[in-house]
């Protein structure tokens, strides 16, 4: 390969191939040298059921599950150059096990899942019915993310409407891991927004 090539010149799913058939200590090295996307996609690949199920059993919540262990994979792009990982299936286990314990002990720590519907529906007239509210709600939120970017609007429906993990969505997209994870932070802060605005309309 010539001096100054990155994986990033090849078709990311032959590359995506070419990285599957790696060791966790040869894909960290690959890391290390060329800070490839693609390499933390196929760890991400690998053990994120393991970190899922880490989270879920120190978090007892879903989406606060969901969204500590994107956090756990991200950090990842800055933690790996940093430590001597002798075994990485192990260590990573470690890195989940203490981002939890420090997430149970900040007080700031919203034990709420996400949802947009139950977020608004308290900021409605006491008097009017739930019923009625909730499907003024629905209403309003499927119009917001039409107005969506395509990528976010796919990533949102297949998250939050169709409950698929983010494995799935990155299988059914094509879609990396940072990829997805950046369509879905911007798509549910773009939908806060306009679901905002048109409440205040």
């Amino acid at each position: 390969m010539a001096e100054g090539s990155t994986f990033t010149t090849f078709d990311a799913r032959i590359v995506g191939t070419i990285l599957k058939n790696h060791t966790d200590d040869e894909l960290l090295q690959i890391y290390r040298a060329k800070k490839s996307a693609d390499v933390i996609t196929i760890l991400f690949n690998r053990y994120y059921h393991l970190i899922y199920g880490v989270c879920m059993k120190y978090l007892k919540n879903t989406e606060n599950a969901k969204d500590a262990t994107m956090q756990i994979f991200e950090k990842l792009m800055d933690d790996i150059p940093k430590h001597d990982i002798q075994f990485f299936k192990a260590w990573l286990y470690r890195v989940a096990q203490n981002f939890c314990l420090m997430q149970l002990r900040s007080r700031k720590y919203n034990t709420v899942s996400f949802d947009l519907i139950e977020e608004r529906i308290v900021e409605y007239d006491e008097q009017l019915h739930p019923a009625i509210a909730k499907e003024q709600l629905l209403t309003q939120m499927e119009q917001a993310i039409t107005e969506l970017n395509e990528d976010q609007r796919k990533c949102v429906e297949l998250f939050y409407l169709e409950k698929k993990t983010y494995v799935e969505i990155m299988q059914l997209t094509g879609y990396n891991f940072m990829q997805v994870k950046s369509n879905i932070q911007n798509g549910k802060r773009n939908l806060k927004i306009k679901m905002t605005a048109a409440g205040d309309e």
